[in-house]
């Protein structure tokens, strides 16, 4: 298990059942995990909580992903905070979409399980 202790993740994801499942290996990792559900909500967040790493998803109601993005980055306050994007997309334009917006990187949650998750995110913050 990846070692997250006093570590904090804010995590802008609105899948309810995915957030319980993140939510407890989480908790396993030593890290504190601010679940964002409300993508209006989320610069806003990550500006009060200044996180470790700002894991994204890109599919969302109101505003997508990418434009939480653009909004983290045009900020001087959060711009380098690292955001990981995690997202059901995986087309090519879309990775690089995000990529050109500033993701540290992009993960397919198809290509990966929760127990992949957290090693990736580990290695976000390392860096």
């Amino acid at each position: 298990m990846t070692n997250l202790q006093g570590k904090k993740v804010v995590w802008v994801e609105d899948d309810k059942y995915l957030v319980s499942l993140i939510s407890e290996r989480m908790a396993e990792t030593g890290a504190k995990l601010v679940v964002v559900s409300d993508s209006l909500k989320a610069h806003d967040t990550v500006k009060t909580e200044m996180p470790d790493i700002v894991v994204l998803d890109l599919l969302m109601k109101y505003l997508d992903g990418f434009e939480v993005l653009k909004q983290l980055k045009a900020d001087p306050s959060t711009k380098a905070i690292p955001v990981f994007v995690l997202s059901n997309l995986g087309q090519e334009q879309e990775i690089e979409r995000a990529k050109e917006l500033g993701a540290a990187k992009f993960v397919v949650k198809a290509s990966i399980g929760l127990d992949g998750i957290i090693p990736e995110i580990g290695k976000v913050i390392a860096k």
